[in-house]
């Protein structure tokens, strides 16, 4: 319970934790980002890891004046999201349709996954883009492009152009918003707004799925 405690700590209170990292850390502040997108958007153990919200925060750091270097970190940061989703793609490639046997367990979201799968196959290579910016989707999409079969190039290229969209987007917002005195000082409410819309479209999409397979029963 402490651990979960500490995790929502971190979670709501980004902002102050990636500032007190960087002073401690100095330029490993990079490599401890880099850590947390590749595991976000590469492992399909870890989609609860945090993705936007750190992005944003990570952009308001940059705005310090102590803070990282706002280039450095957007490559960092698109870095981790186009390796991560590359290894999450062959793992699901190499798994392949066995995946749809597979149990709910504490290590594999079996609902994400088939969220996600309905998802591309209503969406194709767009959803890839759309999920970057939906918790959980945007962890299962790669792996689920892989188990589909997708060919690899095309999903480089796509995986490349969300990776961007979502990075520069998010950062850029952080940096330009997230030391606002008014934002800054509800950087709390912030965050929390910020999950909550990046869970939406998620939400959206798997009641219209639940709404269409109660009318074709």
């Amino acid at each position: 319970m402490e651990y979960i405690q500490q995790f929502i700590d971190i979670i709501l209170n980004l902002d102050q934790h990636l500032e007190a990292w960087s002073v401690a850390y100095g330029p490993w502040i990079y490599a401890i980002l880099f850590l947390i997108v590749f595991c976000e958007t590469g492992l399909v153990v870890t989609p609860f890891l945090p993705g936007d919200s750190l992005l944003f925060a990570a952009g308001a750091l940059a705005a310090l004046a102590t803070g990282t270097d706002i280039t450095i970190t957007m490559l960092v940061l698109f870095s981790a999201a186009v390796l991560g989703d590359t290894l999450n793609y062959w793992v699901g490639r190499y798994i392949g349709p066995k995946v749809f046997a597979w149990e709910n367990s504490r290590f594999f979201n079996k609902k994400g996954f088939e969220a996600a799968n309905g998802f591309f196959l209503k969406h194709g290579a767009k959803a890839l883009i759309l999920a970057r910016f939906m918790p959980i989707v945007r962890t299962f999409m790669p792996f689920t492009a892989g188990v589909a079969g997708m060919p690899f190039p095309r999903f480089l290229a796509v995986s490349i152009i969300g990776g961007v969209i979502w990075v520069v987007s998010l950062t850029q917002a952080g940096y330009w918003l997230g030391n606002i005195p008014v934002v800054k000082q509800n950087i709390e409410v912030v965050i929390i707004g910020i999950i909550v819309v990046s869970l939406m479209p998620g939400v959206i999409a798997f009641a219209r799925m639940k709404m269409a397979a109660g009318r074709a029963l």
